[in-house]
């Protein structure tokens, strides 16, 4: 049965289950292997992907209820964001496996919380384990990443 996704703003028709986990869809499908597998009981948010801006664990998000949502994943943001900029200059990823996991809830959060406090970054990054404990430098990277969103450019130089 042929399933049309919008993913990363494309439109795709994959033919697969209406219960296969979107988690496999994106996977073995489309290609789309950023997103990872981790418990596959949606406990420790290795999945998570965007649905319409919102954070889900597609290891238990069935193909048919992510018909009709916009799904965003970790390779949308294309390794230059400010978030995944700043994950990188804090050497936030030990493993890494967690990882898109992790961008993919603070991406949410920073785009309905522009600045966010450590309560607000703890609360929206609770569902996201991270077995290497990075947890500080996590906080610090959406905090240094929503302290570049918010800077004012820099004046053009004059010639």
């Amino acid at each position: 049965m042929a399933t049309t996704l919008d993913v990363n703003g494309k439109s795709v028709s994959v033919d697969a289950p209406p219960d296969t986990p979107l988690l496999w869809v994106l996977r073995d499908e489309l290609g789309l292997t950023g997103t990872k597998f981790g418990c596959g009981i949606a406990q420790c948010g290795a999945c998570t992907v965007l649905a319409d801006g919102q954070p889900i664990r597609s290891c238990s998000t069935p193909l048919e209820v992510a018909s009709g949502v916009k799904i965003t994943t970790i390779e949308s943001l294309g390794g230059q964001s400010p978030l995944q900029q700043a994950w990188v200059k804090l050497d936030v990823p030990q493993c890494g496996y967690c990882q898109s996991g992790q961008i993919m809830s603070a991406t949410a959060l920073l785009a309905s919380n522009p600045n966010p406090s450590d309560e607000d970054i703890d609360a929206a990054m609770s569902g996201n384990i991270c077995r290497c404990g990075t947890y500080q430098r996590i906080r610090a990277a959406i905090k240094e990443a929503a302290g570049a969103a918010s800077a004012p450019a820099a004046p053009a130089a004059s010639a």
